[in-house]
């Protein structure tokens, strides 16, 4: 299918996405395999905007924020050697578009402290990130500033995994009061699109995978470190010699093996010989080392050449950021005349 036919099909698909990262760090095999090969797959069928959040990655970095400046274009680097395609997906700068700033204040008028601390996703972070009592008010309303994303582009579609249920909730809650209070609908309600792939644990096997406790194997990461990544990980503590029976449930190396190994068969005859004695650890994570290595390898070449010209990011992420400031501005445009605020 060619680009011409391929913009036809989307034109006549009603649905739109918006999905996203926080610009906090690079992105690692969880995002590659929770969403996104999700993205690159979906590109070719909806409108699809990406948004690099860098305003939501300050609500937790307020006091560190070159952490987040300086993760911009890594980020943009890792969703182009993915094959996310720009001609296809646009890719846009949170900060950027002023009007999604605009809509949270609005919406931020529209919901209570207490919704706010009812969510379970922000009740949850908050004990993750061990905020106390010290809760940043920008962490605290970042279900707001989600829906002025998801209601700028009137996306219809949110690929999130069912951890993020909550905000969606709230979101449609916001769009629901809006529409109410102006008495039409402005806005339309979003719908998730969950993942079918299991969240990838950490090495350890201890947590999930997650950039703030830098225990990920990066989408740049050289053989090297994915083969010391894999030579820590966790698997069956009781497989003391390579003839003993092996469990594989909770086992990480083969989890990582049903997640990215290509030939299923091959993993399930693996899985066997481990369980019936006869398969060494050492085997298992060499097998995932290449497997992974080859995965991997590509991905990180195709990225150096990307960050070797941080001009062309910085202007392909202009370009998306101006494309999607035009629509959130008419969705702004519309909420502003509903509240008559729109006086010239």
């Amino acid at each position: 299918m060619n680009h011409q036919q391929q913009a036809s099909l989307k034109s006549q698909t009603a649905e739109k996405i918006l999905t996203g990262d926080r610009a906090t760090g690079q992105l690692h095999l969880g995002h590659f395999i929770g969403s996104l090969q999700q993205r690159v797959a979906l590109q070719h069928r909806y409108q699809q905007t990406i948004l690099v959040a860098d305003m939501q990655g300050l609500t937790d970095n307020g006091h560190h924020p070159r952490r987040v400046a300086d993760n911009i274009l890594n980020v943009v680097a890792d969703y182009l050697a993915v094959g996310i395609d720009p001609l296809k997906t646009r890719i846009c700068l949170q900060s950027a578009i002023p009007a999604l700033a605009e809509l949270t204040m609005y919406y931020a008028n529209l919901v209570t402290v207490a919704r706010l601390q009812r969510n379970p996703t922000v009740k949850h972070e908050i004990e993750g990130k061990g905020f106390g009592a010290s809760i940043p008010a920008g962490f605290l309303t970042y279900p707001i500033s989600q829906a002025a994303d998801i209601t700028a582009f009137k996306a219809t579609l949110v690929p999130v995994g069912d951890d993020q249920l909550p905000m969606l909730e709230q979101t449609n809650e916001i769009v629901r009061k809006l529409n109410q209070i102006v008495g039409e609908d402005i806005l339309v309600e979003c719908r998730p699109l969950l993942s079918e792939m299991p969240r990838l644990p950490a090495p350890d096997g201890k947590s999930k995978m997650s950039k703030s406790l830098g225990n990920c194997i990066y989408l740049d990461s050289d053989d090297r470190a994915i083969a010391r990544a894999v030579k820590s990980m966790y698997t069956d503590p009781n497989h003391l010699r390579i003839e003993d029976p092996g469990c594989v449930e909770g086992n990480v190396v083969f989890t990582y093996l049903d997640a990215f190994h290509p030939d299923s068969a091959y993993v399930s005859e693996l899985k066997q010989q481990y369980q019936a004695g006869g398969l060494g650890d050492g085997t298992t994570k060499q097998i995932l080392t290449d497997c992974l290595q080859t995965l991997v390898a590509p991905i990180h070449e195709r990225r150096a050449e990307y960050m070797a010209d941080k001009a062309q990011l910085v202007a392909l992420l202009k370009q998306g950021s101006e494309q999607a400031q035009e629509e959130a501005d008419a969705v702004l445009g519309e909420i502003k005349r509903a509240f008559g605020l729109k006086l010239f």
